[in-house]
C-alpha cells in the first residue's frame, strides 16, 4: 500500500509511555497537520516516522516498505534549522544534492543548490554562512535543503515556532506555494507538527490531534477549506472560527481529563 502507514504504534522511555496505539494512514500528496499540547508526543512520533527512533510496538511503513531507520525518501526539517555553520548556504544545499545524486559533479551540485536557494527566495544569501543571515532565512535554507534531497515525504517539526509572526506567515505561504506547485502525482506528502491551531488549519488538508499522557489520537478530521487559501478572508470566516473552536474544545477537554487523572 502506498503512502504512510502507522499500525498500532507505541513508544516508551522505560516505564514512561509516550505514545500508545497510534493508527494512522496518510495517502501520497496529502498535507497533514499534527496538533497537540506540549508533551503529547508529537515530536517523538515524527522521529519515529523519520526512523531516528524505533517503536516499542507496532509497525511504520512508507510506500509498503517498513521504516527501520533514516532514509533519503523521508526528509526532515527541525525547528532549530540544523544547518552546518562551517558551510556556506549554497554548500549546505549542495551537500543534500550530493546525497540525492551521488554521481553528480561538484559544479552540477552547486548549480542545482543555487536553484533551490532561488526557489525559496535566498538569491542574496547564496555565498553567505548561516550565522550571517536571519533566523527566517536559515529556515528557508533548511527547507531548500529538504527539497534538494528530493524526498517524497517531508516531516516538519514546528519549523516556524521560533519565528516572529511576520516571518512565520511568509514561510507558511512559501511552504504552501512550493507544495501546491506539484500536481496530485508529484506533490510531496507532508506531516507538519505544530501546537498552533490557526497554523494547522491554514496549512493542512487534515488535522490529526494527539492527546497527552500517553499520546494517542483523539481526533482526525479533514480541513473543509478549498485551496488556494487567502489568509485574511479565511481567518475571518464563520466556518474557520467554528472549526477552530471545535479543535480548541477538543484540546481543552483532553487537558482537563489529564489534570483530573494526574
Amino acid at each position: 500500500m502506498s503512502g504512510l502507514i502507522l499500525d498500532d504504534v507505541g513508544f516508551a522511555y522505560g516505564d514512561n509511555a509516550i505514545l500508545e496505539r497510534i493508527a494512522l494512514s496518510v495517502p501520497p500528496g496529502q498535507f497533514v497537520s499534527l496538533l497537540g499540547a506540549s508533551g503529547s508526543g508529537k515530536s517523538t512520533l515524527l522521529r519515529l516516522i523519520a526512523g531516528l527512533q524505533s517503536p516499542r510496538r507496532g509497525r511504520l511503513a512508507w510506500n509498503g516498505a517498513q521504516i527501520a531507520g533514516p532514509g533519503i525518501e523521508r526528509g526532515v526539517v527541525f525547528q532549530d534549522y540544523a544547518l552546518f555553520p562551517w558551510l556556506s548556504m549554497v554548500d549546505n544545499i549542495a551537500l543534500a544534492v550530493g546525497k540525492a545524486k551521488p554521481h553528480s559533479g561538484k559544479h552540477e551540485r552547486r548549480e542545482e543548490a543555487q536553484d533551490y536557494l532561488r526557489k525559496v527566495g535566498l538569491e542574496a544569501a547564496i555565498g553567505k554562512y548561516p550565522f550571517e543571515v536571519s533566523g527566517g532565512m536559515q529556515q528557508r535554507g533548511a527547507i531548500a535543503r529538504a527539497l534538494a534531497l528530493g524526498s517524497p515525504l517531508l516531516l516538519m517539526d514546528e519549523p516556524f515556532g521560533a519565528l516572529d509572526p511576520v516571518n512565520r506567515a511568509r514561510l507558511q505561504d512559501l511552504l504552501l506555494e512550493i507544495w501546491e506547485d506539484g500536481d496530485g502525482k508529484t506533490r510531496k506528502t507532508i506531516v507538519f507538527v505544530t501546537h498552533d491551531v490557526d497554523e494547522a488549519l491554514y496549512l493542512g488538508d487534515r488535522v490529526v490531534i494527539l492527546g497527552s499522557a500517553p499520546g494517542r489520537i483523539i481526533a482526525d478530521s479533514d480541513v473543509p477549506f478549498a485551496r488556494h487559501r487567502e489568509r485574511r478572508s479565511l481567518f475571518c470566516s464563520a466556518a474557520f472560527q467554528h472549526k477552530r473552536e471545535a479543535i480548541a474544545e477538543t484540546l481543552a477537554a483532553d487537558m482537563l481529563e489529564h489534570l483530573a487523572t494526574a
